[in-house]
């Protein structure tokens, strides 16, 4: 139903709203906190009317009732005795007096309304409520103002309040009528408030109150306190310029800024202080609470409000003061205060000043004040002061006003007196804030004013504190005055610190976003060590920078710590910053550095750089050079300006430039010591770019004529003192000095005075040593002190010239023109001072004619002057000589001629001559002079192996000098015409004459010397006479092969030669060794051996020959005594038999490779020497092996099922198998571990007993023999192999190994059950102490069989592809190449290292080491026949030689040269390689090895390509681990070693091995023509590698030389090593080419033997 709402409102009546105006009250009444809470809302009332003093009585009832009495005069006067207790004592009455402006009517009739505030807007009251907060605490509150009164009551004692008004009598008081009073007697009785707390509260309201200015409060009739209060003049102080009066949003702005000091002073009683709290502790924030929702403006300003007030600290019980105390007494106090206020202009929005009136009823005001209290330093001080020296515990009434620098939140916002609002600095502030209902909080239209108030009033505080501050620096005593302004700027940045204001933390927030904002950015005046600054221009302080930035504006430490809070806040807004680069540019910049400060600079520098890459750095420290200046001395004593990018040198003080006089001239660009002995070189070298100053650069300097000619003092040419401190210093510095500088302080002193001598200052050429003053009047080195010239003096001045001896020209002329001199005396000085001639001078002595000869009386010629002579031309004064008539030095009578003496050692060193030269001697044998001649020749025969070695007959064929018999008569023969029989043998021997003619001379024809051959005139011993033909030369093969067997001789070179002719043979065949044999066997082992070694170049008909004689030597044991015969074969005792010898025919011959059978039946046939190579040569001529005759049958009872042991003996045999077949590696097992380990293949069986019978038919032997066993293993065919136990003895772990070892191996060793046996009978940790490492070898071995597992699986998926392949395509043909033998899958694979990057990569690693003996002897040269005859063609492969196959482990190959096919193959070419290019690459890769060089690299680029190289194969090729650490050198060879060997010991225990390895390596290296130098040594421990090429240089282990043929080797047999190391280094050598081992590198490693081979050849067959 639609109704219209005009029509029902004009038929409706109208009804009143009632209010209940008790509860209304109550719920006004109840926001407020309750504290204080009347009193507040009075005092703010009694400001606005303008009074400036106020009475507050609390009356008890006895007083009331007194008053009453008396007429209102105090009758009734307590003693002190009877005061009551201010905490305790009720009252019934409070009464409230103001002296403002009387009630009008308008303000009687506001009073009555409730809700109706005052619409002046020059008032605080807004919501006409303050007032009903006496209705808190009374119900009819009676009112007395001009006369008037006005009293209120609750109606019926209803909700309803009624006013009652009236006039007062006539009668009363004018004055009290000039009063308003406000009675409110109390519902009941109740004590008053906390007296000293309430009087502190008074103290803090009448602060910003603007009229108020006295406030008395009384108990009964007695004044409990006063407090009054004066304003000062106020100073307008205007806005500081830097900062912004506009606020933000531009609603107010301030126009004058002015300071008014205030002085409040307080007398109470000491009644008062009893009953107060002890002094409040200081205390953190309080937490801000959060807003209520009711504030009454919140809704529409969005504003800061809060309903709660932080209650203060419940009080405590007072301190009662001493019995005695006058209560009565008042006490007075001060507090003097500066007050900042604001004239703000305020320009609101039209719709929020509306909004405003609304609300408020008022206009909002176009001005207004806003106020700021600050304790300045001073007045804080006095106020602590005064408050310390408070006898109660209480404290002062002013703590509260005074400035709160530690953030506790007693600063407070009033709005006339306090709110619950804290401001979050250190004062108090006031302004018309517009409140909420109860004035706990504001909010505030504009934020700015407070923040831009409190930044003026630390800026003018500051500015004050910066101009005291400069008018100090004049003053004497700046300094005291100085600390005195930082306290006082330190305390006004903590009074303006902010911290988080309550409840309302916005609060703070916003005035200290407006109290940095207010200015241009980074503006911010703050105290620093040169006084008030800019924020922007003081850094933080460094103790770094502090002994040299003095200028730098810091913040004090004081500051740093007391007002952190504030400096953090600066340091986050960017306004004050860490001291930089460029602040200590500007300060260097600015002013020169003193030593101490320039230290301390270089110190923070040093520091720097060597933290950091020193070439980032480099363009900063040109700036700080640049900048940096030095000052020395003082303005008083020389003072010395030295800019530090001139300096370039410094003193080492660790070094000799410690010794350097520092107080003489020094370089202008040095650094001086007294600043660079505060660091060491290092961080000077490392920091600047300067360098030590040099001994050379010093004495330049002290040289330089300018500097010099500044204080002769100093002048090294003119005091001899100075000079000879120089030369002190430059001995001292000599030992440490290079060639070149030595050089160089000799070329500056050379021409410099510098000498002191016995004549005064010379150059050094011009002095003398002391031993040099031959004649007395020299100039002579005398130094000022008397110091002797000795040491590094004496070395240093004959380095700079000094001279040793006299100029010989000198000598020459005063010897010659006085003849004071003889020979003997020119060369006992010339010898003593050898070693200072220069060898310009020596050169010349030798070409001197100084010395005379012995002139024989006949040719005396009286007043003949002597002639002179060379040195060299004369012969030293023997008598020899002298009989000789040869030229003799005249060495005079004075002194005995001695050859050994110094002078004789210096004159043959001249060319005095010792002997005389072989032609000389040979002419003087052939002279006339029999006399002369015999002497000749007796010193020829005397002296021939020492002067003469040399001497050759053929030299002086055409001299006739040897005595001879010619057809009787004696005379002088030619040597090759004169022949010697044994009666002169000895003088034959030393002149090399022969005894018969030469062979050249005879002729023999081919029949004679066939018919020589078959004459028997060939000697041997013992004598008998044999034909050439049947002799063999002796040498190296008469000791070594078949001496026995044939006759050996030996008749010299040129005889052999001759029987060579005639048929004689070096040495026998092996078919000759063969068929002696056959002619006449003898037990000839040695013989056998060689047979066996070389038994594939015997034809077949000798071998079968062989086969059907009685030529083999066999043995057979015989017991010595036949009665002693022992039952158990087990007491075999070796002592208990001797061997018999014969030699037998194949068939009767038996191997001996069952040592079990041997000893039950060796007493019963001939068994072959136990040595592999005469067993391996005994079978092939049929012999058959005893493990194939001897037949073994096993008898167990019955089987004990499913036994512990069993299964403890097959786990324990699988466990160990794998470490068993790691050890054993010389033979491939017949079936592998994955199949034992398969299924049932391996059985082990209990029994309750085991027998064996062995049965052997040999022959006619017919044996056999039973015995128990606790082991035996058996397989049939190709089944599982069983182990059968006997649980009747303890199993024998020796019986387990061999019996297994017969199945797993082909040809069992008895070593392999050996070592079976101790890995199956050894605990795992035992085994692991011995060195085996059980886990990696069972992790290895583990993972080899997943590795053939997965490999099975993948060629069996192969497999069934293939097939599918094959019926779904026709077949094609397929070039394979032949298939590689296979390794075992039970054999442990070569362990592969890692790749280092500084290890060189192996080429190889060696082979298993085998059994067969190397070849040697004539062995060794037929192989190398062989191998030559194999190499001649480099097509075909070469017989087999006996050496190892190549592989890519074995570095001496002797396969196919050619490379085999692997892989698929390339398509044919038709083109043949030219031989030149192979030529040119081997001529590349032996030009490849060189020294070794880590950087050095093999650049391929220019090889050119063969087609037969390009069938690649790939054998990985992996590094060693660890590096090798060069030792010594050895003939040019370098020697390392790995890392795991020492080098202390290394050289002289190794020296003698490595002297015969190095004999081996040189030939070698001469027949490849390789520089010695690209050869190198080395030795490790462990480890497979022989050899190794590293970027050219070859790598060769003495450790497998040592092991292989140094034994060889000392025994002076090379040929094995030559052989052996010729392949290693082809092998290596190839690789200079070819990096991995493939077919091309098999080519040319084949291609190098093939080149060279003949230099191998001359080195085995010389």
């Amino acid at each position: 139903m639609s109704v219209n709402r005009g029509s029902l409102w004009d038929s409706g009546h109208d009804e009143s709203v009632e209010v209940n105006q008790r509860a209304l009250i109550d719920k006004v009444l109840a926001r407020y906190s309750g504290e204080f809470t009347v009193f507040r809302e009075l005092l703010q009332n009694s400001d606005d009317a303008q009074s400036t003093a106020v009475e507050i009585r609390f009356e008890t009832q006895r007083h009331i009732d007194t008053k009453g009495r008396s007429g209102g005069v105090n009758a009734h006067a307590e003693s002190e005795q009877e005061l009551p207790d201010l905490k305790t004592a009720l009252v019934h009455q409070w009464t409230f007096k103001n002296n403002g402006i009387v009630f009008r009517d308008e303000d009687w009739n506001r009073l009555k309304k409730i809700a109706e505030g005052n619409p002046d807007e020059e008032k605080i009251g807004a919501f006409g409520v303050g007032f009903y907060s006496l209705f808190s605490v009374t119900d009819e509150p009676f009112v007395t103002s001009g006369g008037q009164w006005m009293g209120f009551y609750w109606k019926d004692k209803k909700d309803q309040l009624y006013a009652r008004r009236g006039q007062l009598p006539t009668d009363d008081n004018t004055l009290s009528a000039q009063w308003t009073t406000f009675e409110m007697p109390l519902r009941e009785g109740t004590p008053i408030p906390a007296a000293f707390d309430f009087t502190r509260f008074l103290a803090s309201s009448i602060t910003f109150m603007t009229h108020l200015s006295e406030v008395s409060v009384y108990f009964d009739d007695k004044r409990l306190a006063r407090l009054t209060k004066s304003s000062g003049l106020p100073v307008e102080l205007g806005v500081p310029g830097m900062l912004s009066s506009r606020t933000r949003q531009g609603s107010m702005s301030i126009n004058a800024i002015r300071s008014t000091p205030l002085h409040i002073r307080a007398e109470v009683l000491r009644w008062v202080y009893s009953s107060g709290t002890e002094k409040p502790k200081p205390t953190a924030l309080l937490k801000p609470i959060k807003p209520a929702a009711s504030g009454f403006f919140t809704s529409l300003f969005s504003s800061i409000s809060g309903t709660a007030t932080p209650q203060r600290t419940p009080t405590p019980l007072p301190v009662v003061p001493a019995r005695g105390s006058d209560l009565l007494v008042p006490s007075e106090t001060n507090v003097s205060l500066s007050i900042f206020s604001a004239d703000v202009e305020v320009k609101l929005d039209a719709k929020i000043a509306a909004e405003l009136q609304r609300s408020t009823k008022k206009q909002p005001p176009k001005k207004l004040k806003y106020e700021l209290i600050y304790t300045a330093k001073d007045e804080y001080d006095a106020s602590k002061t005064e408050d310390e020296k408070q006898p109660f515990a209480a404290g002062s009434i002013f703590q509260g006003l005074r400035a709160d620098i530690d953030g506790t939140g007693a600063a407070r916002v009033f709005i006339g007196h306090s709110t619950g609002q804290t401001t979050g600095l250190g004062g108090h502030m006031a302004s018309r804030f517009i409140p909420t209902v109860e004035r706990e909080s504001i909010d505030l239209v504009d934020r700015h004013v407070a923040g831009i108030l409190a930044r003026a009033a630390y800026e003018l505080e500051l500015t004050k504190i910066k101009s005291l501050w400069e008018s100090a620096a004049q003053a004497t005593d700046g300094g005291d005055e100085h600390k005195r302004l930082s306290s006082r700027a330190l305390h006004a940045l903590k009074f303006f610190t902010f911290h988080q204001s309550t409840p309302s933390a916005d609060v703070s927030t916003n005035i200290e976003d407006a109290f940095f904002s207010c200015t241009p950015k980074n503006y911010f005046s703050i105290i620093s060590t040169s006084g008030i600054r800019n924020a922007s221009d003081v850094r933080l302080p460094d103790t770094t920078f502090a002994a040299f930035l003095k200028e730098l504006p810091v913040l004090s430490e004081d500051v740093l710590s007391n007002a952190q809070a504030m400096v953090t806040s600066l340091q986050h807004r960017g306004m004050i910053k860490a001291i930089t680069f460029e602040d200590v540019l500007k300060e260097l910049r600015s002013r020169p550095l003193q030593e101490n400060e320039m230290i301390a600079c270089l110190k923070w520098w040093i520091d720097i750089s060597m933290s950091r890459d020193t070439e980032s750095l480099s363009r900063i420290r040109e700036q700080l050079l640049a900048a940096a200046v030095l000052a020395t001395g003082s303005a008083t004593t020389n003072e010395i300006i030295l800019p530090l990018n001139t300096v370039k040198t410094f003193i080492n003080a660790k070094g000799i430039g410690g010794s350097i006089p520092l107080d003489g001239p020094l370089p202008t660009d040095l650094l001086p010591f007294s600043v660079s002995r505060s660091f060491t070189p290092e961080q000077i070298l490392a920091s600047f770019p300067w360098s030590e100053l040099s001994t050379v650069a010093w004495l330049t300097n002290l040289c330089d004529p300018k500097v010099a000619a500044v204080n002769a003092e100093y002048n090294i040419s003119l005091s001899p003192s100075w000079a000879e401190r120089v030369l002190n210093f430059l001995s001292r510095a000599w030992p440490s000095l290079s060639t070149t500088s030595k050089h160089e302080i000799a070329v500056l002193l050379q021409d410099k005075s510098c000498i002191p001598t016995s004549n005064g200052m010379k150059n050094p050429q011009q002095s003398y040593f002391p031993n040099a003053d031959i004649f007395r009047d020299l100039p002579v080195v005398t130094l000022p002190s008397g110091s002797t010239i000795k040491g590094n003096v004496e070395r240093v001045l004959q380095a700079i010239g000094v001279r040793r001896h006299v100029e010989l020209q000198v000598i020459f002329d005063r010897m010659i023109k006085t003849n004071e001199w003889t020979v003997g005396d020119l060369t006992k000085y010339l010898a003593s001072v050898r070693t200072t001639l220069t060898p310009e001078e020596w050169e010349r002595l030798k070409v001197t004619a100084a010395f005379s000869k012995e002139i024989r009386a006949s040719d005396h010629k009286p007043g003949q002057k002597p002639p002179r002579y060379f040195a060299s031309q004369l012969y030293e004064p023997l008598d020899v000589f002298r009989q000789l008539h040869l030229p003799v030095l005249d060495w005079g009578t004075k002194t005995k001629w001695r050859g050994s003496s110094e002078e004789g050692k210096f004159l043959f060193e001249l060319g005095l001559l010792r002997f005389p030269p072989l032609p000389v001697l040979i002419g003087l044998c052939a002279s006339d002079n029999e006399e002369i001649s015999g002497s000749a020749l007796k010193y020829l025969l005397t002296n021939s192996s020492s002067f003469y070695k040399h001497y050759q007959p053929r030299d002086f064929s055409h001299v006739a000098f040897v005595p001879a018999l010619k057809e009787s008569v004696l005379c002088l023969g030619k040597p090759l015409e004169v022949y010697s029989d044994l009666q002169w043998s000895t003088l034959a021997a030393k002149l090399k004459l022969m005894q018969h003619p030469l062979s050249s001379q005879l002729y023999f024809s081919e029949n004679e010397l066939r018919q020589l051959a078959q004459l028997s005139f060939d000697g041997t011993t013992p004598m008998r006479w044999l034909p050439p033909s049947q002799c063999y030369f002796g040498g190296d093969s008469k000791d070594q092969f078949h001496s026995k067997l044939f006759v050996f001789v030996d008749f010299g070179p040129r005889a052999n030669t001759f029987l060579s002719a005639c048929g004689t043979k070096r040495e026998p065949s092996v078919e000759e060794i063969a068929q002696i044999l056959l002619k006449d066997p003898h037990d000839f082992l040695g013989e056998l051996r060689n047979i066996a070694v070389n038994r594939q170049s015997i034809n077949p008909g000798t071998l079968l020959r062989m086969k059907r004689s009685a030529i083999l030597l066999g043995s057979r044991r015989n017991r010595r005594n036949p009665e002693k015969k022992s039952a158990d074969p087990e007491d075999f005792e070796e002592d208990d038999w001797d061997l018999q010898y014969d030699l037998k025919k194949p068939d009767d011959i038996i191997i001996a490779d069952d040592t079990h059978a041997h000893r039950d039946f060796g007493d019963s046939f001939f068994t072959a020497p136990q040595e592999d190579i005469l067993e391996g040569f005994y079978a092939e001529l049929g012999c058959r092996r005893l493990s194939s005759l001897v037949k073994e049958e096993y008898h167990p009872s019955a089987e004990l099922r499913d036994t512990k042991l069993s299964a403890e003996i097959r786990s324990l045999v699988l466990e160990r198998l794998p470490l068993f077949l790691h050890e054993h590696t010389h033979a491939r097992t017949v079936v592998t571990y994955s199949w034992l380990t398969s299924g049932s293949n391996f059985v082990v069986k209990t029994f309750g007993k085991v027998s064996v019978t062995k049965s052997l038919n040999f022959g006619d032997l017919r044996l056999s023999r039973k015995q128990e066993a606790s082991a035996v293993a058996q397989r049939a065919g190709r089944g599982p192999i069983q182990l059968w136990l006997a649980n009747n003895a303890q199993v024998d772990m020796y019986e387990v190994s061999t019996s297994l070892n017969r199945l797993l191996f082909q040809s069992p060793k008895t070593n392999d059950a050996l070592l079976f046996m101790t890995i199956l009978s050894t605990d795992l940790k035992a085994l692991k102490r011995r060195g085996y490492n059980v886990d990696r070898i069972l992790r290895q071995q583990k993972a080899e069989r997943q590795a053939a597992e997965d490999a099975r699986a993948k060629a069996r998926a192969e497999a069934e592809a293939h097939n599918v392949a094959l019926i779904s395509k026709p077949p094609t043909h397929v070039d394979s190449a032949p298939p590689l033998a296979s390794p075992s899958p039970l054999a442990s694979p070569s362990p592969v290292a890692s790749p280092s990057p500084l290890a060189p990569p192996p080429p190889s690693v060696p082979p298993p080491p085998s059994t067969t003996p190397p070849p040697t002897g004539g062995q060794t040269k037929r192989l190398f026949q062989n191998i030559k005859r194999g190499l001649s063609s480099i097509s075909a492969p070469p017989p087999n030689t006996g050496f190892p196959p190549h592989t890519p482990n074995n570095p001496a190959p002797s396969g196919p040269l050619m490379p085999s096919k692997t892989g698929a193959q390339r398509p044919g070419n038709s083109t043949v390689t030219p031989l030149s290019n192979i030529e040119s690459n081997i001529d590349m890769a032996l030009q490849g090895c060189r020294p070794e060089s880590n950087h050095l690299l093999r650049n391929k680029e220019e090889m050119r390509q063969v087609m037969e190289t390009l069938n690649e194969g790939y054998c990985d090729v992996s590094g060693r681990e660890g590096d090798l650490k060069y030792t010594a050198e050895m003939e040019g060879i370098k020697i390392y070693l790995s890392q795991e060997v020492g080098s202390a010991n290394f050289i002289p225990t190794k020296r003698e091995s490595l002297g015969r390895f190095i004999s081996v390596i040189k030939p070698l290296a001469q027949a490849y023509k390789l520089p010695i130098a690209s050869m190198h040594i080395f030795f490790d421990l462990q480890g497979g590698l022989i050899a190794f090429n590293r970027g050219g240089s070859i790598f060769l282990n003495l450790r497998y030389f040592e092991e292989w043929h140094d034994t060889a080797v000392s025994g002076g047999d090379r040929s094995s090593a030559y052989t052996s190391w010729y392949f290693t280094l082809a092998h290596e050598i190839a690789h200079n080419l070819v990096h991995p081992h493939n077919s091309e590198h098999e080519f040319y490693f084949s291609a190098i033997c093939q080149k060279h081979i003949m230099e191998l050849q001359r080195l085995i067959m010389p």
